[in-house]
Formats: structure tokens, C-alpha cells, sequence
């Protein structure tokens, strides 16, 4: 067993190929700003054409597998939080680590929406202290392709990236996972559903074509769902690392929209400098978006030893959280 785990390894990718808002509010008929007044977002990425999951998150992997500096042969469990796996059936995840070179992985989806990579770095903590070995944890998601071009609700929020980190254990106290708080709704299953597909809705000749893509039956609803689940776990998560508003060095939130984590922010007193955010110019990749977010803060200003970092998430289910990460 060991005494914690830490986090030593970071990475993130986004696709090459930019879609600004003015190529969606042309399609959609919605005035110039539509969309960047509404949720901050003024360009998102999508992958090319033939691009799966995996390749997407691939890349993310390696990244933070080299900051890690940890051997291959020793990461022992690969999580992959995403929503939108290569295939119904296998997993991605054993894929993964085998594309990865990952020779004694145990490899497994998470499919946790939005709030997925939480629940995985939740996991994989515990495991890291359990066992003492190391765990590599993936978020990624292609949404590109789970959206209805048509629908201005959920076509101009989603995009795709994928972004990850590596947990190690540790011999220092207060590193690694030291507040956490997981929740879900279930009375809120309908808000945000793709509803064909399942073994509820299997595929058939009679499927209707919109039945495939993600729908958001009630955008307010979502909103203050999200604003009020994300501000009583972070608080929870913050009271159980014996922290306050000020001890926060830096805050992660789930990037899916501007106005969701700004009031989130000033719900729990934090400071506007210690906010990160990547929305304006990659949108929002469901459970990507905090390693991604988190990755990109770490190239500007690698985290310090004593930093404390909130995350947290709400997504489809519902599902949702908060961590804070010791540094």
C-alpha cells in the first residue's frame, strides 16, 4: 500500500481541424455572436474523417506518459472515460493500452458523461493507494459525430479532444485525491440522452434518424442542475481536504459553458485569477475537458509542491462531482 498518490504526468489533444463559430451560425441561420454570447465559446476542433477514439486519445496518453517518467511495463490499470467508445462492444480501453505499449494493463471504460474523468481519477486514487502502483487515466471523446448538425442546442457546444494524466503512489502527505465528493440523479435521466442505440432502443431499419444523436430536452433545466450539483460537491470535497475558497490555487472546472462555471466560481468565493478555461477556443468535450483544461494550465505554469486544485463536473444521468488534488 502507500501513503497517497500523485499526480506526475500530464497530456491533451485536440484535432487539426477548427470549426469557428461563424461556420455553424451560417448553417444554423443564427446571428453573428449567437453563440458566443451564450456559452463562450467562439471555436471547438473535430476529427477528420476516419478518426476513431482511439486515435484521439492516443496521443494524449503518450504525452502524459512521457511527463511521467514511469516505465510502460509498470502501469498496471488504464481507465478511459468517454462516452463515445470505437465500438458498442469490445471496450476501447484494452485497445488503448495495447496501442500504448502497456505490456500488464488491466484496461477498462468509464462511461460516466461529462463528470466520467472524476469518477476515474476517483478510481484510479484508490487503487494507486491500495496497490502501490501506478494508474494512467484517459478522458476523450468524439462528439462530432454524436451531435445533430441541425440542432443549434447541442451543434454548438460539442467538439472532440482527449486529455490525460498519470497517478503514482507517494510516500508525502496531502498529495493525490485528498476531497472528494461523487453524486447522481437518476429522477434527471431524460435531460440529456442519444436515445436509440441501448438495449432499450436497439438500432433497427425503423430508427429515426435523430434518435442517433445527443438531444438536451431542456437547456434551463441542465443550467441550473449543473450550477447547483457542481457548487454543493466542490464544497463538500473542499470541507472533507480541510480547505477554504482562499486555499485554492487553482479551480478546473467542466468546460461546458461560461456562465455554468462563472457562477459556480462565485458560488464558492473563489478567485477569478485561479479560474482555468479552454471553452473559448475548444468547446466542450464531455469528460475531456478538466485533463485537457488541466494539461494546458500545466504548460504555462507547472503545478507547485502544497497547490491545491478543485475540479468539478456535472453530466448526463445525472452524474456528477468534485475532487480536490493535493500537489
Amino acid at each position: 500500500m502507500a501513503r497517497s498518490s500523485l499526480l506526475v504526468g500530464l497530456g491533451r489533444h485536440a484535432p487539426e481541424r477548427r470549426v469557428p463559430n461563424e461556420e455553424l451560425e451560417a448553417r444554423l441561420g443564427l446571428e453573428a455572436g449567437w453563440i458566443e454570447r451564450r456559452t463562450g465559446i467562439r471555436a471547438r476542433r473535430y476529427v477528420a474523417e476516419g478518426e476513431a477514439l482511439t486515435d484521439l486519445a492516443l496521443p494524449a496518453a503518450e504525452q502524459a506518459l512521457a511527463a511521467s517518467g514511469i516505465a510502460r511495463a509498470d502501469i498496471a490499470l488504464t481507465l478511459l472515460a468517454t462516452s463515445t467508445p470505437d465500438h458498442l462492444l469490445p471496450p476501447s480501453a484494452p485497445l488503448l493500452a495495447h496501442r500504448l505499449g502497456l505490456p500488464r494493463s488491466g484496461a477498462v471504460d468509464l462511461a460516466g458523461a461529462c463528470a466520467g474523468f472524476l469518477y476515474a481519477l476517483a478510481l484510479a486514487d484508490g487503487f494507486v493507494r491500495a496497490q502501490g502502483r501506478p494508474v494512467l487515466v484517459v478522458a476523450a471523446n468524439v462528439l462530432s459525430r454524436r451531435i445533430n448538425p441541425m440542432d443549434k442546442v447541442s451543434a454548438v457546444l460539442f467538439a472532440d479532444a482527449a486529455g490525460a494524466c498519470v497517478l503514482a503512489p507517494s510516500e508525502r502527505d496531502g498529495t493525490g485525491v485528498i476531497g472528494t465528493d461523487l453524486t447522481s440523479d437518476g429522477a434527471q435521466y431524460e435531460l440529456i440522452r442519444i436515445p436509440a442505440g441501448g438495449s432499450r432502443q436497439p438500432f433497427s431499419p425503423q430508427t429515426a434518424p435523430q434518435d442517433i444523436f445527443m438531444e438536451i430536452s431542456d437547456g434551463a433545466a441542465v443550467y441550473a442542475e449543473a450550477v447547483t450539483t457542481m457548487t454543493a460537491c466542490a464544497r463538500a470535497a473542499m470541507a472533507q481536504a480541510g480547505i477554504g475558497a482562499g486555499d485554492v490555487t487553482r479551480f478546473v472546472p467542466h468546460q461546458a459553458n461560461t456562465r455554468i462555471f462563472e457562477a459556480v466560481r462565485r458560488n464558492l468565493g473563489l478567485a477569478q485569477g485561479g479560474l482555468v478555461s479552454t471553452i473559448a477556443e475548444f468547446g466542450n468535450s464531455s469528460a475531456a475537458t478538466i485533463p485537457f483544461s488541466l494539461a494546458a494550465s500545466a504548460e504555462a505554469a507547472p503545478p507547485r509542491t502544497g497547490e491545491k486544485v478543485l475540479l468539478t463536473a456535472v453530466g448526463a444521468g445525472l452524474t456528477g462531482g468534485a475532487l480536490v488534488l493535493g500537489f
